[in-house]
């Protein structure tokens, strides 16, 4: 996309995928007085707007409340006698009264409840505190079922977003202070320890004390040297204790690398994180292909319209695909699945030289529905049964191999310390599935070739070798990147990367910056909600669905969404909603539904504040119909231009 581009409305620049015939209706750029009187170019900063409430479930009525046949803890009525006598439990509690002193048949009977009544709480068995507890708290749960359920809720939001404000003008108000306090305060120089020959080596600004191994593993901790007195050794003595003593510092000195190794903080690292340099020095061997394809013995053949069809090994290898999950239901049955595939296949063929009937005449392979895959889907079950049947030893002496195979592999040396490498296997030929309708589902992932791979390296380090009669597509000494090869796939074009695991110093200090991001975001939280409720009564148009989407966003946790193009599934979030997803219930109900991410329903009923219904109302007005964009006047680049409001925190 050109920058010309970022200022076109996002409707603008939207084209039908497939899932609406749309005509996309574009909203009025200024909202006028005959459509909402209370609009303003500049409306009132201290605005206010009501939190959402979700009732999903409806709202909360009385008659919803009561369930007289319903008690809690799972103690329903029942009939059975044999549990009669688990009712009423004995109380040990020692009586008070001088009744211990009467006969039997002369003392007084008391109820098993006022007995209870009589003694001490302390001393009554548990499940009468429960029976107690259980009618308290049917008590308060009718005194909360009449209608104001949804008001205390409502009001309690209010409330935590109230409290969420003061924190954040606290913490600003702390860290300024901090921040005036460093200007004053000269700072000191740093003084040199004289004893700075016996000091360990800082680890990455840690030092790590002589003086104290608190912190040490009981098994690494190295037994201290026991003094004696001088006596006269004999000369093979003295060799020994000269070979004891070097030993020991030797395991001394890796004990101190392994604590070092153990104390590098990534998160502390300043070097890391100003988004340039992220390595110096990079090494590792490359990445893993899948095994060449094994043709199907000669006696396992497709047949197409009854009849047993030779296919080339290319052509073959994707009926392979097909046929090996004919027990996926969920995607072989899908029209769409078996279109892509289908189309795919007869090309494979066609390029191939075409599929031969047992006599060696050409067959043209013209319709799915004459194709049997029975026979290479039986092949490869058998292979996967008797695989699972074979004995512990053979599975682990496998398992050996194919660990010893991938060895080198699973781990690189960034800037000289160790790390795991995350998917270094090369993907290996498939059909596309996709997720959830999504357009491409069936088409044949290509397989990747060395010349398709670019590999990402030091300059210093050896590059990996391709395997033999290939080459590399490219090599990079990209130290701005934390990838180490990457490649393009075929079906929907996109690039797929070689990293480091999840647990490694990289990725750990990527999901650390999300969480900073986040705990940034508190400390404006106040400015950004004074600005989007400004915003919710604003003349602009664009202003206006700004402040209504982040709105949603803030109060619903809906995620924004972006754009989808036409080969992809149509999943949407706040800003790509539709005419069709959101449904408007006077007073002010808002009822959303639509695909989310990976294709999952997101169906929730929520009350807004009444300005963001008739918002949304105005957003939905005719001409705008079904597959028409709710949010149409918002832009790419429209983020939070406000001074007081970081653009970055707001996603």
């Amino acid at each position: 996309m050109n920058s010309s581009d970022d200022d076109v409305p996002l409707v603008g620049k939207r084209k039908s995928n497939g899932h609406s015939k749309a005509t996309f209706a574009l909203s009025d750029e200024l909202i006028s007085k005959s459509t909402d009187p209370s609009v303003s170019a500049s409306p009132k900063v201290n605005g206010y707007a009501n939190p959402g409430l979700t009732i999903r479930h409806g709202p909360v009525d009385p008659q919803d409340a009561e369930m007289h046949d319903a008690e809690v803890n799972g103690a329903g009525l029942s009939k059975r006698k044999s549990r009669g006598s688990d009712m009423i439990r004995k109380s040990y509690a020692e009586p008070e009264s001088s009744e211990e002193d009467k006969p039997l048949s002369k003392r007084r009977r008391v109820s098993a409840q006022q007995k209870m009544d009589d003694s001490d709480p302390d001393d009554a068995p548990i499940i009468s505190k429960l029976a107690k507890g259980k009618a308290k708290a049917v008590t308060v749960s009718q005194s909360a079922t009449d209608g104001s359920l949804g008001k205390d809720l409502m009001a309690e939001k209010s409330r935590i977003e109230e409290r969420a404000g003061k924190e954040a003008k606290a913490i600003r108000k702390q860290e300024s202070a901090e921040i005036a306090a460093k200007k004053k305060t000269p700072a000191k120089a740093t003084t040199t320890d004289k004893r700075g020959k016996g000091r360990k080596a800082l680890v990455n600004g840690i030092k790590i004390s002589e003086s104290s191994d608190e912190d040490i593993p009981l098994a690494r901790k190295v037994p201290a040297k026991k003094t004696s007195k001088a006596v006269k050794a004999e000369p093979a003595d003295t060799k020994k204790t000269k070979a004891k003593a070097a030993v020991k510092n030797e395991s001394s000195e890796e004990l101190e690398a392994e604590d070092a190794e153990e104390e590098y903080r990534w998160w502390e690292d300043p070097a890391k994180g100003d988004g340039t340099i992220k390595w110096t020095t990079l090494e590792h061997n490359g990445v893993i292909f899948p095994p060449p394809y094994e043709p199907l013995p000669k006696h396992v053949k497709m047949k197409y319209d009854g009849i047993p069809i030779t296919l080339a090994p290319e052509a073959e290898e994707v009926a392979g695909f097909f046929g090996s999950m004919l027990n996926s239901t969920h995607n072989v049955e899908n029209p769409t699945f078996q279109k892509n595939f289908f189309t795919d296949f007869t090309a494979y063929i066609k390029n191939s030289g075409g599929a031969k009937d047992p006599n060696g005449n050409p067959v043209a392979v013209k319709s799915f529905e004459k194709c049997d895959f029975k026979p290479i889907f039986e092949y490869y079950e058998a292979a996967r049964l008797e695989k699972k049947s074979l004995p512990s030893a053979e599975k682990k002496r496998l398992k050996a191999e194919k660990d010893e195979l991938e060895a080198p592999y699973m781990y690189c040396m960034w800037d000289g310390r160790k790390q795991k490498v995350g998917n270094f296997r090369v993907e290996p030929p498939a059909l596309f599935r996709g997720r959830g309708e999504h357009p491409k589902t069936g088409k044949v992932k290509t397989r990747v070739m060395p010349e398709q791979i670019t590999i990402n390296i030091g300059k210093e380090a050896k590059v990996p070798v391709p395997p033999p009669g290939h080459k590399w597509k490219e090599i990079k000494h990209d130290q701005e990147g934390t990838w180490l090869a990457m490649w393009q796939e075929n079906v929907n074009g996109n690039y797929k990367y070689v990293m480091l695991a999840a647990n490694s110093d990289i990725k750990g200090l990527s999901d650390y910056k999300k969480f900073e991001k986040a705990r940034e975001l508190k400390k404006h939280i106040d400015r950004i909600r004074k600005d989007y409720k400004k915003g919710l009564k604003h003349e602009l148009m664009s202003e206006r669905q700004k402040a209504t989407a982040v709105y949603l966003i803030d109060q619903f946790a809906l995620r924004a969404g972006n754009e989808k193009g036409e080969d992809e599934a149509d999943t949407v979030g706040c800003c790509s909603l539709k005419f069709e997803h959101v449904t408007l219930k006077p007073p002010n109900t808002v009822i959303f539904d639509f695909l989310g991410k990976d294709s999952i329903r997101f169906y929730d009923e929520v009350e807004v504040d009444p300005q963001v219904f008739k918002n949304l109302k105005i957003f939905k007005k005719p001409p705008k119909r079904e597959g028409d964009e709710i949010f149409d006047r918002l832009t790419t680049s429209s983020g939070w231009d406000n001074r007081d409001s970081p653009p970055q925190l707001i996603t």
